[in-house]
C-alpha cells in the first residue's frame, strides 16, 4: 500500500488567500512556506496560461522542504489550447503564426509547439535537479477525442510525441472528453498509457445526463496514481468564466468525499505513490476539503514532520 499525498492546485488564489493565510503571511515566499508546512505536494497551474521563468522554479525549490513535490501543468500550447499572444515569450513570437480577434494564437506550427516544450522543460529543470519535480500535467481539451478511429490514432500519436518531449519527466494525462474511456475505448486507452508508463489522471467532475464529462474512473497505469477533484458545479462547468475560481466553485460535502475513499484505497494499493489534488479553488474550499480527505484516509496520508516548512512544534496532519 503506497502513501496518499494530498494537496491543492495552487496556493495563491485571491479568494483563498484572504481566508486561509493568517495575518502577516502575505508575501509569495511566506505563503509558499506556510503552505509547505501543511501539505507535501502542490500542483502549479499558472504555467498553463504563460510559460514560467526558470527563476520561479529556483525560488520554489529553495522555499520548500526536501520532500516537497511540485506537479506542473503544461503550457496551453503544448496541449492544443489557444494561448494569449501577449503572454508569449520572445522566442515564440518569432515563429510565424495567426491570431484570432481575441488575441489568441491560432493553429501554431509544429516547430512552434516543439519550441514551447523546450522552453517549458528548461524553465522547470531546477525542480528536477533537486528531486522536487513530480509530474507534468497534460490536460487535453474537450475536442481532443477518440470519436473516430482517425482522431484516436492522430491524438495517440501526439501523446507519444509529447511523452518523448517531456522525458525523463513523468507525464500525467488528463482527458476532458469521455470518448477515451467509454465501453469501446476504456481498456485500449488504459493499456496504451500503461505500456508507455504514462499516468492516467482520474477526475471528479460534474456529471450530466448526456455523459458529456469524464466519469469518476479511478485507474492506475504507472507506478504513480493521480487524482484531480474539480468540484461538481454543473451551472459553471461549461460557462465561459473570467477565472477558474468561478468555474470550480464547489465545497465538497463529507459524503461526497467519502465516495472517493474506497477508490483511493484501491488505487493506492496498486501504485507506489498516489497524489490527490483539489482543484475546487474558490474561497478556501480546496484547503478545507483536503484536510477532510486526509482525516478520512487516516494513516495513508503522511503527516508533516516537525521542522518542515516554516514552523516546528510537533507533527500534525496537514493543519
Amino acid at each position: 500500500m503506497g502513501h496518499i499525498h494530498i494537496g491543492t492546485c495552487g496556493w495563491t488564489e485571491k479568494t483563498m488567500a484572504a481566508l486561509w493565510y493568517p495575518p502577516g503571511v502575505s508575501t509569495p515566499e511566506q505563503r509558499l512556506r506556510y503552505y509547505a508546512a501543511r501539505f507535501d505536494t502542490v500542483e502549479v497551474d499558472s504555467p498553463f496560461y504563460a510559460l514560467p521563468q526558470r527563476s520561479y522554479a529556483q525560488a520554489w525549490a529553495k522555499r520548500t522542504p526536501d520532500d516537497f513535490v511540485f506537479h506542473i501543468k503544461a503550457y496551453g500550447m503544448m496541449t492544443g489550447h489557444e494561448v494569449d499572444e501577449r503572454a508569449m515569450p520572445p522566442e515564440l513570437r518569432d515563429f510565424p503564426h495567426a491570431v484570432t480577434t481575441r488575441g489568441r494564437v491560432l493553429d501554431p506550427s509544429h516547430d512552434m509547439v516543439d519550441a514551447s516544450f523546450d522552453i517549458f522543460m528548461d524553465a522547470i529543470e531546477p525542480l528536477a535537479e533537486v528531486g522536487k519535480l513530480g509530474g507534468v500535467l497534460m490536460q487535453f481539451p474537450p475536442f481532443f477525442t477518440a470519436l473516430s478511429r482517425e482522431q484516436e490514432l492522430r491524438n495517440l500519436d501526439y501523446i507519444e510525441y509529447a511523452a518523448a518531449k517531456l522525458a525523463p519527466a513523468r507525464m500525467l494525462v488528463e482527458f476532458r472528453h469521455p470518448s477515451w474511456v467509454d465501453d469501446a475505448h476504456r481498456e485500449p486507452t488504459l493499456r496504451f498509457l500503461a505500456d508507455r508508463g504514462l499516468t492516467y489522471v482520474s477526475v471528479d467532475a460534474p456529471q450530466f445526463d448526456d455523459r458529456s464529462t469524464m466519469p469518476p474512473l479511478a485507474a492506475v497505469t504507472s507506478d504513480w496514481s493521480y487524482v484531480r477533484l474539480h468540484g461538481r458545479n454543473q451551472q459553471t462547468w461549461f460557462k465561459r468564466t473570467e477565472s477558474s475560481t468561478e468555474r470550480f466553485d464547489w465545497d465538497y460535502s463529507d459524503a461526497e468525499l467519502r465516495e472517493w475513499e474506497p477508490r483511493l484505497r484501491e488505487i493506492a494499493a496498486e501504485a507506489d505513490e498516489t497524489f490527490v489534488m483539489f482543484n475546487n479553488n474558490a474561497h478556501d474550499y480546496a484547503q478545507r476539503n483536503a484536510r477532510q480527505m486526509a482525516e478520512i484516509l487516516g494513516d495513508l496520508v503522511p503527516p508533516r514532520a516537525e521542522g518542515q516548512g516554516e514552523e516546528s512544534g510537533g507533527t500534525s496532519r496537514l493543519f
